[in-house]
């Protein structure tokens, strides 16, 4: 079968793969089935853009205008290994009709560079800086389907999902966070067929390798930044916190959360309040988990008197906050991961996830693009969000609306709303959760393959 990361097997004649693909992406996007010589990576990712009713005619937007582009592309971690990624891709890219392209975490591109005619054939193509390039918005593609994996990708023409995009063939890999192994974006070499080969993904993974090594040695972290929180989407918070990363327990996650959030500190009470739904519980339990905390952080463990943290600490969902109140709704919702701390059921906690997500919901619902409004639905926490089917459906073209109405109708059903089209989401559902995407997406109406 040879090897299943190489679009085009040694020998295999180009053309012909090509004739195959063809059919093989008819067939799917006529009745979704998956045929030969389809690879399992990209069936995979098929089903994913068809479960996300990306259209096989899908066209890519410009989400980032250059007024928020240019602020946001030089504050991206990336932009510190831009060097890198020219030095090893830059002169084979301009000099062999080949694109260098950089993503973020959401399939934004971010840079886009090369030979001057095939940035010219990308534009006309909408491969663009400031373009959304992620699969549940232009369905298979190398940048996009890298971030959606966490793992290189080679896409050879016709396995693109979008029809227009079947000239081309790309090859990418994921750029991680050293410090976290957190995905920060990829890099991709675009271009002709001869990108099929092996050594080309081979090259793009060694390029990625080395802006991590790159990023390592900038430590992107020095002693006296602020230490960090991850909260958003997770049950138990990552404090990185002196140089290392702790995974915390779920009341310690619930202690630096709320610390982060007020940061002139809490006094004892104040803490226990935000901390416990029986009001009863004993103020020794509280010091006993403090005590615990202390134990595992040393000298970065809370202060007391009152309890705060021993530093600066920044936390992702305050970050998001500080972009919604800003009106920077695009950057909150990249930073946007998932409700804060979901298990959770610390009073304090519950009353700030409700905030942050009525605040990032709200957003998204006001900001009426069918893009944004897609990828909330398909969230976990959005799926079930009325107002926000209701929101999409207005925003789609006549043509596209059938399935978000048809979803409406189910859930007014499912929730007892009846014909109440005028409803809000019940009471008793968890709302929230985003993602962000060009608006006007097309959504494909074929038949649905079973979810693999």
């Amino acid at each position: 079968m040879g090897d299943p990361s190489v679009a085009l097997p040694g020998g295999a004649d180009p053309a012909r793969r090509t004739s195959e693909l063809r059919r093989a992406h008819e067939a799917f996007a006529r009745d979704g089935r998956v045929e030969a010589p389809v690879r399992a990576v990209i069936a995979k990712s098929w089903r994913r853009c068809a479960r996300a009713r990306v259209s096989p005619e899908c066209a890519p937007g410009v989400e980032l205008g250059e007024a928020e582009l240019r602020p946001y592309r030089e504050e991206h971690p990336l932009a510190r290994v831009m060097p890198v990624f020219r030095d090893l891709v830059g002169a084979f890219a301009a000099h062999g009709a080949h694109l260098l392209a950089v993503c973020d975490a959401r399939g934004s591109l971010l840079w886009v560079e090369g030979e001057p005619g095939t940035l010219r054939r990308a534009e006309r193509l909408g491969f663009v800086p400031g373009a959304r390039w992620a699969e549940t918005a232009m369905g298979t593609n190398a940048p996009g389907t890298a971030v959606a994996t966490g793992g290189p990708v080679q896409v050879f023409g016709a396995e693109h999902f979008s029809r227009r995009v079947h000239p081309w063939t790309c090859a990418a890999a994921p750029v991680r966070d050293p410090r976290t192994g957190r995905v920060l974006g990829a890099v991709d070499i675009t271009g002709g067929d001869w990108l099929a080969h092996p050594h080309s993904l081979a090259f793009v993974q060694a390029v990625a390798r080395a802006a991590e090594a790159q990023l390592a040695l900038l430590d992107p972290v020095p002693a006296a930044a602020a230490d960090t929180l991850t909260a958003l989407g997770r049950d138990e918070a990552l404090l990185v916190t002196g140089g290392r990363t702790v995974r915390l327990g779920r009341r310690h996650s619930e202690i630096m959360a709320l610390l982060a959030h007020r940061p002139e500190g809490l006094s004892g009470e104040e803490l226990a309040v935000e901390l416990y739904e029986d009001e009863s519980v004993s103020p020794v339990t509280l010091r006993a988990e403090l005590s615990r905390l202390r134990g595992l952080l040393g000298a970065r463990a809370p202060l007391s008197r009152p309890y705060r943290a021993p530093a600066p600490l920044e936390a992702d969902f305050t970050a998001v906050s500080r972009h919604l109140a800003g009106g920077a709704v695009c950057a909150a919702l990249r930073r946007y991961a998932g409700p804060l701390l979901p298990g959770s059921t610390a009073p304090g906690i519950v009353r700030l996830r409700r905030r942050i997500e009525d605040q990032a919901r709200a957003a998204v619902v006001a900001r009426g693009d069918a893009g944004l409004l897609t990828d909330w639905v398909c969230s976990a926490w959005g799926a079930d969000d009325r107002d926000a089917w209701r929101a999409l459906a207005a925003a789609l073209p006549s043509a596209r609306r059938p399935a978000a109405l048809a979803r409406l109708r189910a859930l007014d059903l499912e929730l007892g709303a009846g014909a109440d089209a005028g409803a809000g989401p019940h009471p008793g559902r968890r709302r929230g959760g985003v993602g962000a995407e060009p608006a006007g997406r097309g959504r494909a109406t074929y038949p649905q393959p079973a979810r693999s």
